[in-house]
C-alpha cells in the first residue's frame, strides 16, 4: 500500500503576529512624519554643506567638498562668535543654576499656599521667547525704558545708560532677559529632584547637628546630581544655540556685539545667500555641543564619585 502524503493545515496567525502588525501599521504615520521632518532635512543639509549653493533658486551648484567647513574654521568672525556663544553660555546656565537651585528650595519649604507661589514662579517661562525679549527691550532702552527710570528716579544715576549700546554690556542683558525665563524651567526640575529626598534623611542630620552647609553639601548636592547633570545638558544645548531672544532685541549688534554662532550662521545663510556655509556652520554647532555635552556628563560622573 502506498502511503498518502500528509498535507499540513494552514497555519494561523498568533495574537502575538497580529500584534506585531498592528503596531507596524500604527507607527507607520510616525516612522515617515520623523523620516520627512527631521532626517531628510538633516541629511539634506549635510549634503548642500559640501556643495556652493548662492541662493535657494541656483541651478550650478559646484562640488567644494569640506572647502565649506575650511572657510568656516579660518573665518575671524567664526571664532569671535564662538566666543561669544560659549561666554553666553557659561555665564547664564551658572546664573539659571544658581537662581533656580535657591528657587527650587525656597518653593520646597514648608511655606503656606505654596502651590500659588509655584504657580506664579512659573508665569516667566510661559512666556513666548519673543515677548519676553520685546520687554526687556522695552525696559532696557536708553530714552524711555523703566530700568534707567527707576534709577534716576532712586537718585543711582544721573543720566540714561544705554543698555544695549555698549557690546559687552548688550550681550550680558541679553543674558539677564534669557535668565529670567528659564531659571522657573530649572527650578522645577530641580525642585522635583528635591521632592525624592527622603524627609528622614535631613530628621537624621539635625539630630547629628550639622550645619546647613554641610547638609547641603553632603546630602542635598549628591542626591540632586542627577538632575543637576540633565539642567546642564539642558541649557547648554538650548544657551549655545540661542537665535530668537538675540535676534528680537538687538538683531546681534551692536557692533556684532551679541552676534552668537547660530546668529552668525543664520546671517552667512540667509543674509549673505550662502547656504552651503550656512549648512556647514550648522554641522559644526552640532559637534560643539555634543563636545561640550560630553565634557559636562563626565565632569558630573567624576564630582558624582567623589561625593560618595
Amino acid at each position: 500500500m502506498t502511503k498518502l502524503a500528509t498535507v499540513a493545515p494552514p497555519r494561523r496567525r498568533t495574537g502575538r503576529e497580529s500584534q506585531k502588525r498592528l503596531a507596524f501599521w500604527l507607527l507607520l504615520p510616525a516612522a515617515v512624519a520623523v523620516f520627512g521632518i527631521i532626517i531628510y532635512p538633516i541629511a539634506r543639509t549635510l549634503i548642500i554643506s559640501f556643495f556652493e549653493v548662492e541662493s535657494a533658486l541656483a541651478t550650478e551648484t559646484p562640488f567644494v567638498g569640506i572647502d565649506n567647513y575650511v572657510e568656516a574654521l579660518s573665518s575671524s568672525g567664526f571664532w569671535a562668535a564662538i566666543g561669544r556663544t560659549l561666554y553666553f553660555t557659561v555665564v547664564s546656565t551658572a546664573l539659571e543654576l544658581t537662581l533656580g537651585m535657591m528657587l527650587a528650595m525656597l518653593l520646597n519649604a514648608r511655606l503656606r499656599m505654596r502651590w500659588l507661589f509655584r504657580a506664579i514662579v512659573v508665569l516667566p517661562w510661559a512666556v513666548p521667547t519673543i515677548v519676553n525679549a520685546a520687554m526687556w527691550k522695552g525696559i532696557f532702552n536708553a530714552q524711555y525704558g523703566s530700568l534707567n527710570a527707576a534709577l534716576t528716579q532712586l537718585g543711582l544715576t544721573d543720566e540714561y545708560i544705554a543698555w544695549l549700546g555698549d557690546p559687552f554690556l548688550a550681550l550680558n542683558m541679553v543674558i539677564l532677559a534669557d535668565a529670567w525665563k528659564t531659571t522657573p524651567l530649572v527650578a522645577f526640575f530641580l525642585l522635583a529632584g528635591l521632592t525624592a529626598i527622603n524627609p528622614e534623611i535631613y530628621e537624621s542630620a539635625k539630630i547629628d547637628r550639622a550645619s546647613w552647609p554641610r547638609i547641603f553639601r553632603s546630602i542635598t548636592l549628591p542626591m540632586l546630581l542627577p538632575s543637576i547633570s540633565i539642567v546642564l545638558v539642558l541649557r547648554t544645548v538650548e544657551a549655545f544655540k540661542a537665535f530668537d531672544i538675540i535676534y528680537a532685541m538687538t538683531r546681534g549688534g551692536p557692533a556684532n556685539g551679541t552676534q552668537t554662532i547660530a546668529y552668525y550662521t543664520y546671517v552667512r545663510a540667509f543674509s549673505d545667500q550662502n547656504f552651503g556655509m550656512g549648512s556647514a556652520l550648522s554641522y559644526i554647532i552640532v559637534i560643539v555641543i555634543l563636545i561640550l555635552t560630553t565634557i559636562y556628563l563626565r565632569m558630573l560622573r567624576r564630582s558624582e564619585m567623589s561625593l560618595l
